[in-house]
């Protein structure tokens, strides 16, 4: 069973930046793909970003292409998602998730989740 605990949510404006971290235990880091979702009010939860084990591949939404960048820290057993020019539809709870197959990658069915952070870009 892995542990994910999520931090660095909050309030920008549109146009600023945040960077989210999600700290992972309970299971070696380095054998774990790592993703971020989100989901707003009234919607599903989406893709946002996801990682390999070693970083060496990264997948992004259209949404997000160029604005976000998810990257890992195996040293530290976090994974963190830069996000840039925020635009207030980018308002939601950001959830990582991980999975030790590698094919979640493509499949995007990741078996253990954290809590949750909430992000919320003004106008």
């Amino acid at each position: 069973q892995v542990s994910l605990v999520e931090s660095g949510g909050g309030l920008v404006q549109a146009g600023g930046s945040l960077r989210l971290s999600c700290a992972a235990s309970g299971r070696p880091f380095r054998s774990l793909t790592m993703g971020w979702f989100r989901q707003a009010p009234g919607k599903e939860r989406e893709f946002v970003a996801a990682i390999t084990v070693n970083g060496g591949n990264t997948f992004y939404a259209d949404s997000v292409k160029g604005r976000f960048t998810i990257s890992r820290d195996n040293a530290k057993n976090t994974v963190y998602l830069q996000m840039n020019s925020l635009k207030p539809e980018d308002t939601a709870v950001y959830y990582c998730a991980a999975d030790p197959k590698p094919v979640v990658i493509i499949t995007r069915t990741f078996g253990s989740w954290g809590q949750g952070t909430q992000v919320t870009v003004s106008s």
